[in-house]
């Protein structure tokens, strides 16, 4: 038993030395491993700060869903009592010449607006008689005043088929208004999906674009409309410098004779 413990003895005092070289004063600072140390340090810190954040905007949506869908549902259902927005209906009129329930019908159906046009207008008569046997100038004249009623003809006949058209799609676009109107209200859990929202928004956003176009429409027309209105104007502008220049180009001529018809009659007397 004594030779064991002086065999242990002696493994101790052997140790001894090599466990002080490797902990004891002899330990060796390495920069790089403390370096790589404090940066993962420094990115666990980052991870857990992030990991807070996204739980706390989690909790917060939850809260927000949850009280959104406790909330009375009076809050929201008071638009539902504004009711349905109808356009107005056109006064039916007279027609006690029976040919103006034509331009109303076209007015809200967009149907046979040309025709509607034509019967509540005065009618056009073809090329003048004695057209032909006119000078250049007189047949531009003409030309231009006609060409003035062929497009007023047809500028407002395309006015009355474009409103009459819009007014006819006007309850079904108040239909599907509705529709999204009652889904975005129903108390449905269906309705209430991010899909089945998305869903409604674009359908909201399809009604305005068709919304945007019926009003490119009408401002296409009324540009048309004016531009008919503008060429009415040149025309009668241009009318002006041409009989001011026939004039002119009249007025030697025609004074000289006058001049001597009034001298003679002078000297007769």
């Amino acid at each position: 038993m004594r030779r064991k413990m002086d065999f242990g003895i002696l493994i101790l005092a052997a140790i001894t030395p090599l466990a002080e070289a490797q902990f004891g004063s002899g330990i060796v600072y390495d920069p790089t491993q403390s370096a790589h140390a404090a940066q993962q340090i420094l990115e666990a810190k980052q991870l857990y700060t992030e990991t807070v954040q996204a739980t706390q905007n989690v909790i917060a949506a939850y809260n927000l869903a949850k009280q959104m869908a406790s909330l009375p549902q009076s809050l929201y259902m008071s638009y539902v009592n504004l009711g349905r927005q109808q356009w107005a209906n056109l006064t039916q009129p007279a027609n006690t010449y029976g040919n103006s329930l034509q331009w109303i019908n076209a007015a809200l159906t967009g149907y046979g607006a040309a025709g509607a046009n034509e019967a509540a207008s005065i009618q056009r008569i073809a090329r003048m008689v004695g057209y032909g046997s006119l000078n250049s100038q007189g047949q531009q004249s003409i030309a231009a005043q006609g060409a003035t009623v062929d497009l007023s003809d047809s500028v407002n006949a395309t006015n009355l088929q474009t409103i009459g058209t819009i007014r006819a799609n006007a309850p079904q676009r108040e239909a599907d208004i509705s529709q999204l109107e009652a889904a975005s209200h129903s108390p449905d859990p269906a309705e209430h999906t991010e899909m089945a929202t998305l869903q409604r928004i674009n359908q909201a956003l399809l009604i305005e674009l068709r919304t945007q176009q019926e009003t490119n429409q009408m401002l296409q027309t009324q540009a048309l409309q004016q531009m008919v209105g503008q060429k009415v104007q040149q025309d009668n502008l241009k009318s002006l410098f041409l009989l001011g220049n026939g004039y002119q180009q009249n007025f030697k001529s025609v004074t000289p004779e006058q001049t001597a018809a009034g001298t003679q009659w002078a000297f007769h007397y």
